[in-house]
């Protein structure tokens, strides 16, 4: 039998009685090439196809602070591809936590390069211009928020860089937020609490502060809170209180106890004041000016050399532009205990350093009233009138006088 180039359905019958030989046949002598492209596509896929981070690999090189380990790995990963956001993102954080903040921005902003969206690299940079460039943390933060916007912390966020920059009125915009979405934080309150008492909102301060005092009556943050609304409000009785609370706490701040210390002293109560002292240089948090409102109440209750220890200690510890106070306050002291020319000495030491006439006065009234040498006393009155600037109604009255008194004389 002659078989042709081509088969029909009966010459294919009529091969062995059967056709099944030749369809098989003929279909996989079509198909064959397909599926060879095919094969070759998918080889080409897999080629092409970027390896991913071992993530407990890196996560082992980061709990280990083997960031240069990690770097290195991670290197190899991007060469292959450059793109691969969960690569860029270790990188970045590598870098970062090498203190390598060049190549840590380069990594973040290569994500930003692929998704400007991207959280961690928006809040990276929002992080890192935050203290010098808060303008242009804020158009990152503000990525954070559009992707976010029931985060409560990006808006906290968002409120401090506008503070950072004094623009109180659309940072209270961003507090506000950051409260009504989560008030429970006391980071959010606390934050809305300060603003409003620098705006002298007491009323809406206090609220808040109490709201979060009945959540957490021991909560540092709203104590200390507390303490400057009330002194700020001048109730110097309600501000010792939440006071005397961080204290028996063993919390509190130089700022936050200073202003205990002067609610105190302004009560007149002396003793507390001391006692609040002493526990700020026990907590060696005392600065000059806690010293010298102690030493003013010792010598309110008439112990100077208490108080004069303490200004001596003042004084070494003062800068130029308070030290003429500490003398003039050792001075007033030595007065009252009329060892007065150890007050005269302490007045013209004041006067030398510092060229405050009214230094001059005060050692010319010591001459006068109490060691009677008038010839010393005008002296120093007569350099006084010279210099003198008077400012308070006191001085002005003490100043007219004894320029008609020496004026007349002459």
């Amino acid at each position: 039998m002659t078989i042709g180039l081509h088969f029909g359905p009966y010459h294919l019958w009529k091969f062995n009685g059967s056709a099944s030989y030749f369809i098989n046949h003929y279909l996989y002598m079509r198909i064959l090439p397909c599926i060879l492209v095919i094969m070759i596509v998918q080889a080409g896929h897999a080629a092409a196809q970027s390896p991913v981070p071992d993530k407990n690999k890196v996560m082992d090189f980061f709990q280990n602070m083997q960031y240069e380990e990690a770097i290195s790995y991670l290197l190899t990963i991007e060469k292959i591809d450059s793109v691969n956001l969960q690569t860029l993102g270790y990188l970045g954080y590598a870098y970062q936590q090498n203190d390598d903040q060049n190549n840590a921005g380069k990594y973040y902003q290569k994500m930003l390069d692929v998704d400007s969206t991207h959280a961690s690299a928006n809040l990276y940079f929002s992080d890192f211009y935050s203290d010098d460039e808060p303008a242009k943390a804020r158009r990152y933060m503000s990525r954070l928020i559009t992707g976010n916007p029931q985060k409560a912390g990006f808006y906290k966020k968002m409120g401090d860089l506008f503070r950072r920059e004094n623009k109180k009125d659309s940072a209270i915009v961003y507090y506000e937020q950051a409260y009504r979405l989560l008030p429970t934080d006391s980071k959010n309150g606390a934050a809305l609490a300060d603003l409003l008492i620098d705006q002298k909102n007491y009323d809406r301060a206090d609220s808040i502060i109490g709201a979060g005092l009945l959540r957490d009556s021991v909560s540092v943050p709203y104590l200390k809170l507390q303490v400057k609304s009330f002194y700020d409000a001048a109730a110097y009785q309600k501000a010792v209180i939440p006071g005397e609370q961080l204290m028996r706490l063993g919390e509190g701040s130089l700022n936050t106890l200073t202003q205990v210390v002067l609610s105190y002293y302004i009560m007149n109560m002396y003793r507390d004041c001391i006692r609040v002292c002493d526990y700020m240089v026990a907590h060696e948090m005392a600065g000059e000016n806690v010293l010298y409102y102690e030493a003013k109440s010792y010598a309110k209750l008439r112990e100077f050399d208490k108080s004069n220890e303490l200004l001596k200690t003042c004084l070494g510890l003062a800068i130029s532009n308070t030290a003429e106070y500490y003398f003039h306050a050792m001075g007033d002291n030595y007065g009252e205990m009329k060892q007065f020319k150890k007050a005269i000495a302490h007045y013209d030491t004041a006067y030398y350093l510092f060229k405050d006439p009214l230094m001059l006065y005060d050692c010319g009234r010591i001459q006068d009233q109490y060691l009677k040498n008038d010839e010393a006393a005008k002296k120093y009155y007569s350099k006084y009138l010279l210099f003198a600037k008077p400012q308070s109604p006191d001085e002005k009255k003490a100043y007219e006088y004894l320029r008609k008194k020496y004026l007349k004389e002459k």
